[in-house]
């Protein structure tokens, strides 16, 4: 008999995860009563060396077990981590975690528990909804933008079917200057299709002046890229989005700029950079090992070199300024910022631009680049304050991302994947859980269709800019599995754009091919469109609870709650099915299943939704 405790059951726990400020956490705990135990503790760590102890004391005893019962809460915000210790008549011992929601002595993991702010919450109007990710010079073009002041060299493609650059120069240096024209008012001139499609979100990869396509290497930050048009354009987006009740989120990358910029003028363009000049305003802001040459860049990257987030001028240009790079975007009708490479940002940093982006506009969001689990996430060698300080709404879901892809691909088990839902669950302040971004694919990442496809991964670059997917219908049914996962699990959901037509495509540059107008799978898009809405008409899919109902090797089931009604979300890859009792009436969505005698049967690679209550 093992002892018995799980953190993310309320049989043992109350409340499920997080704890605010002063708030009461009760713990239970089963011993079986041939331990004999005499004394049973909880101890409460943190990083900075804090220790709580506090003793359980015996509750109820039943058939061959003792249930062990106490409270603590905590004052300070923080990471915590717990562990039981237990004394018998035979002698001591440290109790841990192990595996999902096991038990074990002397070795194991410690519970974890963070405690946030007790009035820490996320803007309501980002709760649950679906997001669409767009990149901006790949989404659609409508009129002519004046280019005069566009950084150059740089070539724009003749045709919108044309694979993206990918192949180096003489010299081995890939310069990501080649456009197709998408422009703000293209997306403008799209919305009515982005609103139809279900989407609440638009989340535009950058729109500053920058000299690549995808602008992560900042020029201005005061000023749009000449490609995509002026402020006018951006302001005239955001508010014809509003009107149709989307919200824009804007890309911001501050740790770095590019060396082609304002800042640091590296080809002595603008006559005003940091290089050049050791007057320059913008100096400081540069971190040079032996100047001019020898500075610290991003990753190595000479064209990106890395600023110091905490210099005071820095502070005030990007967030305490009246005229703050902050200020403008909000005033112009952005509603949030996403933070890029949120990890290579000090938390003082983000803390001072969410409470300033909270000033201008309560409702607005700030969501961070971490592709780990951002509630322990450490980088450079300190633990990642974002939800215990209430430095960030939202992070990009990879956690869901790799879990969702594991199971469809067929790598991961129903046990593993409902691990990682859980766990997140339970690590995220529900606030923030609410608000997550789990996208299927993104410019970094592979195009989902193309991983579903079981695409070759080990041919030349060549060979991936002609590659055509040739199992369509077999990616396709994978396709929809991991949708219907990603529009049901906590938080949001986002689409890439094309994602939801069947756009396919490698690793950058060809996960960044412009969209297929003229050639949509009308069969996928009304899909993505039936998952929406439900999605948008189902409160228990937005802000509800989650719990899992079962788990296999091949197969998983887990529900969402809210009030008085109750859904199954269950998918499945094994050859022999899964079984599931229900009214036929109850099934809301299937793929891939069939009713009969009582029950739903998933076949490989279906899935099913089931209203419980």
């Amino acid at each position: 008999m093992r002892i018995l405790f799980d953190s993310k059951n309320e049989e043992y726990k109350v409340p499920f995860g997080c704890l605010r400020q002063d708030e009461r956490c009760t713990l239970n705990i089963k011993i079986p009563c041939h331990c004999n135990t005499t004394k049973c503790f909880v101890i409460v760590e943190d990083y900075e060396g804090f220790y709580l102890k506090t003793r359980l004391l015996l509750k109820d005893k039943k058939d061959d077990y003792e249930t062990y019962s106490g409270q603590f809460s905590l004052v300070n915000n923080g990471l915590y981590h717990y562990y039981f210790y237990i004394e018998t008549t035979q002698g001591s011992f440290n109790l841990f975690k192990t595996g999902y929601n096991d038990t074990n002595i002397g070795e194991g993991e410690k519970w974890q528990i963070t405690c946030i702010d007790k009035n820490y919450d996320t803007p309501v109007s980002f709760k649950g909804k679906v997001f669409y990710q767009i990149f901006p010079d790949r989404f659609y073009k409508d009129g002519e933008c004046d280019l005069t002041d566009k950084l150059k060299p740089y070539y724009i493609h003749e045709s919108t079917d044309e694979c993206p650059v990918f192949l180096p120069d003489e010299n081995g240096r890939i310069w990501n200057n080649d456009f197709f024209g998408g422009n703000l008012k293209g997306i403008e001139k799209k919305l009515d299709y982005i609103k139809d499609l279900g989407v609440s979100v638009i989340y535009l990869n950058p729109i500053f002046m920058a000299y690549s396509n995808h602008r992560y290497d900042t020029a201005d930050y005061k000023r749009i890229d000449p490609m995509l048009g002026n402020d006018d354009d951006f302001k005239s987006l955001c508010k014809s989005a509003h009107k149709k009740g989307i919200k824009i989120i804007i890309d911001c990358a501050f740790s770095h700029t590019g060396s082609n910029s304002i800042y640091f003028d590296k080809d002595n363009i603008f006559g005003t950079g940091a290089y050049h000049r050791r007057d320059s305003k913008y100096f400081n802001w540069f971190m040079f090992d032996k100047y001019p040459d020898s500075y610290t860049s991003w990753w190595g990257i000479d064209t990106l070199p890395c600023v110091d987030e905490m210099n005071e001028d820095f502070i005030k240009y990007i967030i305490t300024d009246e005229d703050s790079v902050v200020a403008k975007y909000l005033s112009l009708g952005a509603d949030g910022i996403r933070l890029d490479v949120a990890d290579e940002l000090p938390d003082e940093f983000i803390k001072l631009l969410h409470k300033r982006v909270k000033e201008i506009n309560k409702n607005a969001l700030v969501m961070g680049e971490v592709w780990e689990d951002a509630s322990n996430k450490e980088s450079y060698g300190r633990v990642r304050k974002y939800f215990s300080d209430s430095e960030l709404d939202s992070v990009m879901n990879y956690p869901y991302q790799n879990a969702i892809i594991g199971f469809a691909s067929e790598h991961l088990s129903g046990y593993d994947f409902i691990n990682t839902v859980m766990t997140i669950a339970e690590n995220y302040p529900k606030p923030v859980l609410d608000c997550l971004m789990t996208s299927l694919s993104t410019h970094d990442t592979q195009r989902i269709i193309t991983l579903m496809s079981r695409a070759d991964q080990n041919i030349s670059r060549i060979e991936k800019s002609t590659y055509k997917i040739e199992n369509y219908d077999y990616a396709i049914s994978k396709v929809k599995l991991c949708a219907f996962l990603q529009f049901f699990v906590p938080g949001g959901c986002a689409i890439y754009y094309g994602d939801e037509v069947g756009l396919s495509g490698y690793e950058d540059p060809f996960n960044r091919r412009f969209f297929p107008w003229n050639n949509m799978d009308e069969n996928l898009l009304a899909f993505f469109k039936k998952l929406a809405k439900i999605k948008n008409e189902i409160k228990a899919f937005q802000t509800g609870k989650v719990d899992t109902l079962f788990a296999g090797e091949k197969c998983v089931a887990f529900k969402r709650y809210q009030d008085d009604e109750c859904y199954a979300v269950i998918a499945n890859y094994d050859e022999n099915g899964a079984y599931f009792k229900c009214k036929e009436e109850n099934v809301l969505l299937s793929s891939n299943a069939k009713y009969e005698n009582g029950e739903i049967k998933v076949l490989k690679d279906g899935f099913a939704l089931v209203k419980i209550s």
